[in-house]
């Protein structure tokens, strides 16, 4: 029985309440009940370790506000294919060739500070960004006009029809408080947005968001969000069993029997981000280390045992993955025909792995470890600390690597620190997910995560592709596939280009697709997402789903 099979057979047999969704094994819990009233949410985002206070919507450090306090135009649901929300937007439509983009504004939204939210805002936000590289991480390229106070046009010097979804999905921040700011550098101690919600109070073990009495939505039934620092998923899955958290993403025990462990909580799974070891890749941009030789990445791809992986550190509860990126099964048709593998192997395959760093030079050692040139293949893989099924998984992965002749060690270190090292450049690999887009479409991975515009040299800070990988040809696609319409048949011929290079090249080492399993407290709020009704992708991590979230929710005491 496959690996796909297999689990769609067990989801079936599980609790109604756990429907299946993609795990980003980012460890996670929160704290619900303890001193809250009935209308204080608590969370976990899976911060593990005191927060470092940084509201910039822009920056890979941010802490919260994406959504809650900064909106974009409009929502888009990553959960299922569905119409955009309009948030700061009300309507928008392209031109026939895809290079204007006309976008209606909402009427009567003010900032939190009682300014009034224009066409303006939107126009500075997207020059900011256009102006800034290191924080233009959709790669707009266009230009913004405000045509009056509620109505702006995008413009491009070539189709853009795949760039609709990140512009839209853009936070909007204030110009005249943004004018004077450094968007790279400034932490934006006090965030002013158009959200549902504001800052009520930091503090490095939690910090408090409270509702925004003159939203122009209405104000949010859900008065308080507080989100806490904990140690890690043991620390989740403890606060869980305990009743003092509303709502984690990430794995407790026993997971499949949630609400009869714990009646008050239920679990929902969907499937959606794709687990990896990132590997500094690229020794021209200055990673170094054995994991820079394709063939180490490839051997290491072959080393997993999956079946057993998905059994010790997810619980059954992840999926089968494409070495294409393109998310299975959903997107299985972007495959391209060329490809020999559609999907990783379950099993692991020692002697394949042998074959590939020896025809690349490598040696096995005395010690049972290959060798080229000198150099041990000992690789160092960084993970969270209390980030439990990761270090689960490294650890197994370690195990299964040993079989093959490759050291596998782990470093955990806090998230702050984990984060820096991705962005320099600092490691040789990280175990981490790569997530999807804002519409259900390969693009967006291969953009976001392979696209050397980017990543950064050594030392410097990378964008999404923290790899560091470079390759001309993904990036001629990349940018051929910006310019065709969604439904344009001679997209397939780009997506057969890019995946023939990355299935090579491997710069990101697949696993699995993971389960992202999502508790919380149906006892003390209503309307969290379901099978009849998702709304929202239900991870709290996640923050523009999450801020939809917050917004559908009911105290119930």
């Amino acid at each position: 029985m496959s690996l796909t099979s297999r689990i769609r057979r067990r989801t079936a047999a599980a609790l109604a309440g756990v429907a299946a969704i993609g795990l980003l094994a980012t460890g996670c819990s929160s704290g619900g009940g303890g001193g809250a009233d009935a209308s204080t949410l608590i969370a976990y985002t899976g911060q593990a370790g005191d927060y470092q206070i940084n509201f910039n919507p822009f920056s890979p450090t941010k802490i919260g506000g994406l959504g809650t306090i900064y909106e974009p135009l409009f929502f888009f649901n990553k959960a299922q294919v569905s119409d955009p929300v309009p948030l700061l937007g009300t309507e928008q439509a392209w031109n026939e060739d895809g290079t204007e983009l006309s976008v209606t504004l909402r009427e009567g939204v003010k900032w939190s500070d009682g300014e009034a939210f224009t066409a303006d805002d939107v126009v500075f936000t997207f020059g900011m960004l256009k102006e800034t590289p290191a924080i233009n991480n959709i790669g707009y390229d266009g230009e913004a006009t405000a045509v009056d106070d509620t109505h702006v046009t995008f413009t491009f010097a070539a189709p853009a029809f795949v760039k609709g979804p990140d512009l839209l999905g853009t936070p909007i921040v204030p110009e005249h408080l943004w004018k004077d700011v450094n968007p790279a550098e400034d932490v934006n101690e006090e965030p002013v947005g158009t959200g549902a919600y504001t800052l009520d109070e930091f503090k490095p073990q939690a910090f408090t968001l409270k509702s925004n009495p003159d939203y122009w939505g209405d104000e949010p039934k859900v008065k308080q969000i507080r989100f806490i620092a904990l140690s890690g998923n043991q620390a989740g899955a403890d606060a869980i069993a305990a009743g003092t958290v509303d709502w984690q993403t990430g794995p407790i025990p026993d997971i499949q029997n949630t609400n009869k462990n714990f009646p008050n909580y239920d679990a929902y799974t969907q499937w959606q981000n794709q687990m990896v070891l990132g590997t500094c890749s690229s020794a021209e941009q200055g990673c170094e280390g054995p994991q820079t030789d394709p063939a180490v990445r490839h051997a290491l791809y072959y080393a997993m045992d999956r079946t057993q992986l998905n059994s010790l550190a997810f619980m059954d509860t992840a999926n089968a993955m494409s070495p294409t990126f393109a998310l299975t099964p959903s997107q299985d048709d972007y495959v391209s025909a060329a490809v020999e593998e559609p999907t990783v192997p379950e099993e692991p395959d020692a002697a394949e792995a042998a074959t590939i760093l020896e025809g690349a030079g490598w040696a096995k050692g005395d010690d049972g470890i290959y060798a080229k040139d000198g150099e041990r293949l000992s690789l160092t893989v960084e993970v969270v600390t209390g980030w439990t099924d990761y270090i689960t998984a490294v650890d197994t992965i370690a195990s299964q690597a040993k079989a093959a002749g490759i050291e596998v060690k782990a470093a955990q270190s806090s998230w702050n620190e984990w984060t820096e090292k991705k962005g320099s450049g600092n490691f040789q690999l990280v175990i981490d997910s790569l997530w999807q887009g804002p519409a259900p479409d390969p693009y967006y991975v291969y953009n976001y995560f392979f696209d050397s515009s980017s990543g950064a040299k050594v030392g410097e800070t990378a964008g999404n592709n923290y790899s560091r990988y470079a390759n001309p040809a993904v990036d001629d696609a990349v940018a051929q596939l910006a310019l065709l319409a969604p439904e344009d048949p001679a997209r397939q011929a780009q997506f057969d280009a890019i995946q023939t290079e990355i299935v090579r090249d491997m710069p990101y080492i697949p696993i699995l697709t993971g389960g992202t399993t999502s508790v919380w407290n149906t006892a003390k709020f209503s309307g969290w997402p379901s099978d009849e009704d998702l709304y929202a992708f239900p991870a709290v991590w996640s923050a523009f789903d999450a801020a939809e979230i917050f917004k559908h929710l009911e105290p119930q005491g």
